[in-house]
């Protein structure tokens, strides 16, 4: 019987955590692009980019985590789905500027790896960075014992894109006064509120995540675990569509609707002297965000910086084309409405 190293004694098994990884070259290869160089192991991930591709290639790089949803994924032991809500908020974070994502990288730090649980995470990360056309390139699992809670990891991801300059959005030297705010439907709560969103329904309510809520048409930990969305494959279809190259674009900015709301994240893409006007009611309110309200008995201009109310992404767009837009979306079977337009003001999110 082999004897049982120091090192695993104290918490760290090396040589489980290279058994669990032996199954990273299949997932990585489902994610592969012609730009990656190298193999699987190395210090560091490759990618060749092709200039030829663009004129003026600008890189574009996101960090980010998913937040207090881990906590869902824990209490219903369910994995799956984390990967993908990284993968995809950060692909949303650099596709406001119009870039295509080239590259992922992940990082999931843990106590004890479990094996399960190690693949079901970096399975939801290859699912994502296909759905993205983007490849899964390299990352680091951390094993910490003592530092987190029985059961407990977390995770971030590092994205990498590229945009043409002349094709780059910004909206702060775009939009004008006029044009048309655009909402694109979310899944639910994506990655953003968990905390607040807890407390209503876990301290106050005394729900659990097993428990169905006819409201919602699904248990709480369904719908807390909804994937978040990605828009860049919708987003780089209008983009060719509406924003040819020697032409006026007609799409502006985007506003990926994430931590802070449409207060704190439409400003981002604002000019300085102009205001965006939202117009409430003008879209179907999902049905969670109405059952934290209530139960919660949040003010609504607060609901509107914690939560996506419904909208992930929205697009402001020339006035004249907004309804060329929508269709294109409907015929995508996309679920779109016009929420606003943009006003004289003080680069602020106004909520009429």
């Amino acid at each position: 019987m082999k004897k049982k190293s120091a090192y695993a004694g104290a918490g760290v098994d090396i040589e489980l955590g290279n058994r669990v990884k032996e199954t990273l070259p299949e997932l990585l290869a489902s994610t592969k692009r012609n730009e990656v160089l190298g193999q699987v192991g190395g210090f560091g991930g490759l990618f060749a980019l092709n200039q030829r591709k663009y004129e003026q290639p600008i890189l574009v790089s996101s960090v980010d985590g998913v937040g207090t949803k881990l906590k869902i994924a824990f209490l219903t032991n369910r994995h799956d789905t984390i990967g993908q809500d990284l993968v995809n908020h950060c692909v949303n974070d650099i596709a406001v500027l119009g870039a295509e994502p080239l590259f992922f990288l992940d990082y999931l730090g843990t106590g004890t790896l479990k094996p399960h649980v190690f693949s079901e995470i970096v399975r939801g990360f290859a699912v994502g960075c296909r759905d993205n056309g983007c490849a899964l390139i390299g990352g680091e699992t951390a094993q910490m014992p003592g530092f987190y809670q029985k059961g407990e990891y977390d995770v971030s991801g590092t994205i990498v894109g590229v945009v043409d300059k002349e094709r780059m959005l910004n909206g702060q030297k775009s939009i004008r006064n006029g044009d048309v705010i655009i909402g694109l439907a979310s899944s639910g709560l994506h990655t953003n509120g968990y905390s607040l969103a807890r407390k209503i329904l876990f301290d106050k309510m005394g729900l659990s995540v097993k428990r169905k809520v006819k409201e919602l048409g699904c248990s709480v930990g369904d719908e807390l675990l909804k994937v978040h969305v990605s828009y860049w494959p919708l987003l780089q279809s209008l983009l060719k569509k509406f924003n040819r190259p020697g032409k006026k674009a007609v799409i502006k900015g985007l506003a990926h609707i994430t931590g802070g709301g449409f207060i704190d994240n439409i400003p981002r893409v604002l000019p300085p002297k102009s205001n965006a006007m939202i117009e409430r009611g003008t879209w179907p309110v999902l049905p969670i965000f109405e059952l934290l309200q209530r139960e919660g008995r949040v003010d609504e201009e607060e609901m509107f910086q914690a939560f996506n109310m419904g909208i992930g992404m929205i697009a402001v767009v020339s006035a004249g084309e907004a309804d060329a837009v929508l269709r294109s979306l409907r015929a995508r079977k996309k679920e779109a409405w016009k929420i606003g337009s943009i006003r004289k003001g003080a680069g602020k999110t106004v909520l009429r």
